[in-house]
C-alpha cells in the first residue's frame, strides 16, 4: 500500500463523503468502483467529540445521507432502523430527530454496507500535492499519507471539515489544561469524577452548553463556570419559514444572491445554528441552577457579557481575566481547566489553502458544483464539502443537503469525465 491510483479520493469519513459514496454507488458504479474514501480515525464516528448518551440531533432523520434524492434506497435511515429491529421502537418514540449516537450508528452501519467504494480507516493525510504530466499540465493530486504511504487521484473530494478554532489569548496555556468540544469525550474521562474541580466552559451555543451539563453531571464535586459574551443563553430560532432556508432547492436563490444580501442572510441565519441551545436543554440548565438555588448548593454559573482577554499559568492554576463588556471592568477568574465551545476557524482548513497555493491560487472558491476554481493547466478535480457557507449559505455544513449535493457533485464529476456515464435510474432494492 506504498501508493495507489485511483480516480477518486475523499479525505474524511463523516457524513459528507458518506452521502458522495452512496451516490456514486447508486448513480455513478464504474466511478464507485474506483473511488477510495481515507479516514484518520480507525471507526466511522459522528461528532466523536459530544458523543454524549443523552445528545439529540437538531435535524430530521428524513435529511440524512440519501432520501431527498432518493427515498427507495437500500441507505436510508428508515431502513438502517429496519435492518437493526428498531424500526418499530423509533416509531414509538415519537420523534424525528433521532439521539446523536443513533446517526453515529447509522453512517457507520453505512460504511460497511458501501458495496464499491473502499473505506480505508486510520489513514491521515499530511499534505496534497500537484502531479505535473509531460505536458506541463496538472493531471492528478499526491496524497501523503501520516504512515509515508501516496495516493494518486484524479479528482479529490475533501470533506473533513474545518479546523478547530482555539483562540489565540490561549496560546501561552499548556494543552492539557485546553479541550476544544471536539475532543471533549475522549479527554474529559482523564479526569478525577470524585475531584473538586474548577471547570470554565467557553461560549454560550449549543455544544458550550453540552460540555457545562456533561460535566457538572459527571464531576458532583465540580464548579462549572460558563463565561459568554452575549446577554444570555438563546434558544435556537427554528421557525418553519426559517427553516425553508435549509431547503437544497434554496441553495440556487443564495448562490446567486448579491454580496451585501448573502452577508444579511448569514448573519441573520446565525442563530438558527451557531449561536442558540434546543430548548430541551435550555430547560434543563435552568431547573438544574433553579434547585442549586433551591438546596444552597450552587455548581452551575453563568457569567454573561464577557468575554477573556487574557489567560496565563500562575501556582499550577489557569488565571482568566475577563473583560465586562457591561461596565468596561474586568476581573480574573482562576480554575483547572478550560473547555472550549469556540467552534471552527472561517477560513479555508489550511490543507486546501496549501493545495491552493501550490498550483498558485490565492483565494480559495469554487463553482455552483463545489468545484474549486482553478487555472486552466489544472485537470485534475477537487471539489470541496462542507466548507462554502459564504457562496452556498448556512446549511452547507449541516446535514440538510448532503443527499441532493452529493449528485450535484456526481453529475458534475462525470461532465468532466466523459468516458463514465449517469446511471439512468435507480434500481429499487429488493
Amino acid at each position: 500500500m506504498d501508493r495507489q491510483e485511483v480516480e477518486v479520493l475523499a479525505i474524511g469519513a463523516g457524513p459528507a463523503n458518506l452521502a458522495l459514496a452512496v451516490a456514486l454507488e447508486e448513480l455513478a458504479p464504474d466511478v464507485a468502483r474506483e473511488t477510495v474514501i481515507v479516514e484518520q480515525h480507525d471507526t466511522v464516528v459522528w461528532q466523536r467529540g459530544l458523543l454524549l448518551p443523552w445528545s439529540q440531533s437538531q435535524v430530521s432523520f428524513l435529511k440524512d445521507l440519501v432520501t431527498r434524492r432518493n427515498p427507495r434506497s437500500q441507505y436510508s435511515f428508515i431502513n438502517f432502523l429496519h435492518s437493526t429491529d428498531r424500526l418499530d421502537d423509533f416509531i414509538n418514540l415519537g420523534s424525528f430527530t433521532p439521539y446523536r449516537l443513533e446517526i453515529s450508528d447509522y453512517l457507520s452501519w453505512v460504511a460497511r454496507n458501501l458495496n464499491q467504494v473502499r473505506i480505508q480507516s486510520g489513514r491521515r493525510c499530511v499534505s496534497i500535492e500537484p502531479g505535473y504530466g509531460s505536458d506541463g499540465e496538472v493531471s492528478e493530486w499526491l496524497v501523503r499519507l501520516a504512515d509515508g504511504s501516496e495516493i494518486a487521484c484524479r479528482n479529490l473530494i475533501f470533506g473533513a471539515g474545518r479546523d478547530p478554532h482555539i483562540p489565540r489569548v490561549f496560546e501561552q496555556i499548556p494543552r492539557e489544561r485546553l479541550i476544544h468540544s471536539t475532543e471533549f469525550s475522549s479527554r474529559i474521562t482523564g479526569l478525577e469524577r470524585e475531584g473538586e474541580h474548577r471547570i470554565v466552559v467557553l461560549g454560550g451555543a449549543q455544544s458550550a452548553a453540552e460540555m457545562l451539563w456533561a460535566s457538572h453531571q459527571e464531576f458532583p464535586n465540580a464548579q462549572c463556570t460558563m463565561v459568554m459574551r452575549s446577554i444570555g443563553l438563546n434558544c435556537y430560532e427554528n421557525s418553519k419559514f426559517t427553516n425553508q432556508l435549509f431547503f437544497p432547492s434554496f441553495v440556487d436563490e443564495f448562490h446567486a444572491a448579491l454580496p451585501e444580501a448573502r452577508d444579511q442572510l448569514l448573519r441573520e441565519m446565525h442563530r438558527t445554528n451557531y449561536s442558540g441551545l434546543n430548548p430541551a436543554l435550555l430547560d434543563v440548565l435552568y431547573k438544574q441552577m433553579y434547585l442549586d438555588k433551591l438546596t444552597g448548593v450552587e455548581r452551575l454559573h453563568m457569567m454573561t457579557m464577557s468575554e477573556v482577554a487574557d489567560a496565563r499559568m500562575n501556582d499550577n492554576e489557569v488565571v482568566l481575566t475577563l473583560s465586562d463588556r457591561k461596565n468596561g471592568g474586568s476581573e480574573e477568574l482562576r480554575c483547572d481547566l478550560v473547555l472550549l465551545g469556540t467552534g471552527f476557524n472561517r477560513q479555508m482548513p489550511k490543507v486546501v489553502r496549501d493545495l491552493a497555493a501550490s498550483v498558485s491560487v490565492e483565494e480559495v472558491s469554487v463553482s455552483r458544483s463545489y468545484r474549486m476554481n482553478l487555472p486552466p493547466n489544472v485537470r485534475a478535480g477537487c471539489y470541496l464539502q462542507g466548507v462554502n457557507e459564504a457562496t452556498h449559505g448556512i446549511a452547507d455544513s449541516l446535514l440538510s443537503l448532503l443527499a441532493v449535493r452529493s449528485e450535484e457533485i456526481v453529475r458534475d464529476l462525470l461532465a468532466h469525465q466523459p468516458s463514465h456515464q449517469l446511471v439512468a435510474t435507480v434500481p429499487v432494492p429488493s
